[in-house]
């Protein structure tokens, strides 16, 4: 038994049994470092070194945090949760209950693909636009796990295709920086315009497994409990007033900034720390009021920050092992010369990796090194090697409990305590995006 699968194995089989993520990473490092023949402190040193990793992470989404909860000030997600409430509210047909269905499906998944780009608030607006929604999904008897999908899709998908804001971080800074770094020995040389290319088929499957979900696996009607809902999970929120015209013309300006700064500095804190700014400048809040703001929407990221904090010490301690590169060369060794099995053993161990880690961007660094030399060895070609590891390192996002991609769409689902974490959102998005990514991965593998 290698030591990351054990530890891997660990972490996913406690969060299927409900306990925390945080214990479970702990726990899942403690095994896979003692296993591996690291002491106790050794493993432990590695555990606390890799925190410090994770600390960056975690602020720049307190950050983020701070900056969705003073955009929620101008009252939109209010506005659209009754609007949408009002919609129900008359004799509704069942074809415009569909409708309204899908649209609101719709529009979450437009908004989660905006965040990633357009308005780079990544994970932090869930909180602050889906609590008020609940009470409308309700009465659409809208299964959770639909949106949960559609939400993770929208994280996930864009930044794997779309070289714009997060997504020219992963797909030019990372991804093509290490893959060409590794290759540069080799005579592999990958331009930007392959990237994409590359990740095309792939990202193809997770649109098929978003279809799935809402229109086959969640299709059917599910209830919940009526209770009551905050219009937002932020404390000392002020009643919602109809927007303003220089109010939005602040928030836009404000949202502008935001990722100009990011793009520029390649730093979501300063971007959500410039966007936060402007907003209270623009007198969407009183100033005596910004450090109660500042502190409720870091407050709303705190759980998602330490479960990532968490993780980059789990990551550490896989490394610390070094049974990450041997878990690589006995699998490979057991392949011989078959290069259809080859792939596939890459996309698998890829997913192993990823999932304990809960980072796409955090796996890359870790297997271009050990893929790119493999993937020349076995013949496959550049487009195919991209395709390879891309998909590899994206496979855990999607369905890791450790991932922002599914933790966030947790924190506005389940406002209510009637939205499992594992089970709700992780499950699912397993199911429809890494399964159709191992199938769609290899099938690119194959062709390009």
């Amino acid at each position: 038994m290698n030591a990351v699968i054990l530890a891997v194995l660990v972490m996913v089989g406690l969060s299927l049994a409900r306990v925390s993520v945080v214990f479970a990473l702990v726990a899942g490092a403690l095994v896979g470092g003692l296993f591996s023949g690291l002491s106790l402190t050794d493993t432990m040193t590695a555990f606390n070194d890799g925190v410090g990793g994770g600390a960056k992470v975690a602020l720049a989404y307190a950050t983020l945090g701070a900056f969705a909860v003073a955009l929620s000030r101008s009252g939109l997600p209010d506005m659209l949760a009754a609007r949408l409430i009002g919609m129900l509210g008359g004799q509704t047909t069942p074809r415009r209950q569909t409708a309204i269905k899908y649209g609101l499906l719709g529009s979450v998944t437009l908004v989660a693909i905006s965040s990633q780009n357009l308005i780079p608030v990544h994970i932090a607006f869930i909180p602050i636009l889906i609590p008020p929604l609940l009470v409308a999904m309700n009465r659409l008897r809208l299964d959770r796990r639909a949106v949960a999908c559609a939400l993770t899709f929208g994280l996930t998908a864009p930044y794997m295709l779309l070289p714009v804001g997060f997504g020219s971080i992963f797909l030019n800074d990372i991804l093509l920086a290490n893959i060409n770094d590794a290759g540069q020995a080799l005579g592999l040389n990958v331009t930007r315009g392959m990237v994409p290319m590359a990740m095309a088929i792939p990202v193809g499957g997770m649109f098929l497994g978003l279809l799935t979900a809402l229109f086959v696996s969640y299709r059917k009607p599910r209830d919940y409990a009526t209770r009551e809902i905050k219009s937002t999970n932020v404390p000392h929120h002020t009643p919602v007033h109809a927007p303003t015209k220089s109010g939005l013309i602040m928030a836009v300006i404000a949202i502008v900034a935001a990722l100009a700064i990011q793009l520029y500095s390649g730093s979501m804190i300063l971007g959500g720390l410039v966007g936060f700014a402007i907003l209270s400048l623009g007198g969407l809040f009183k100033w005596n009021e910004a450090d109660d703001l500042f502190t409720s929407g870091m407050r709303m990221m705190a759980l998602i920050g330490f479960i990532m904090i968490s993780a980059a010490g789990f990551a550490s301690v896989m490394k610390a092992t070094g049974d990450i590169q041997t878990l690589v060369d006995t699998s490979f060794h057991i392949i011989g010369d078959n290069k259809p099995l080859a792939a596939l053993v890459m996309l698998i161990v890829g997913l192993f990796i990823t999932l304990g880690i809960g980072s796409s961007f955090s796996t890359i660094p870790i297997i271009a090194a050990i893929y790119v030399p493999l993937a020349l060895q076995f013949g496959f070609s550049p487009l195919a090697t991209v395709a390879l590891i891309g998909t590899a390192a994206a496979l855990g996002d999607a369905g890791s409990p450790a991932s922002d991609s599914t933790l966030g769409p947790t924190s506005g689902l389940n406002v209510d305590q009637q939205h499992d974490h594992i089970w709700d959102s992780v499950v699912p998005t397993f199911i429809h995006y890494n399964i159709p990514l191992i199938v769609f991965g290899w099938i690119a593998s194959m062709t390009l």
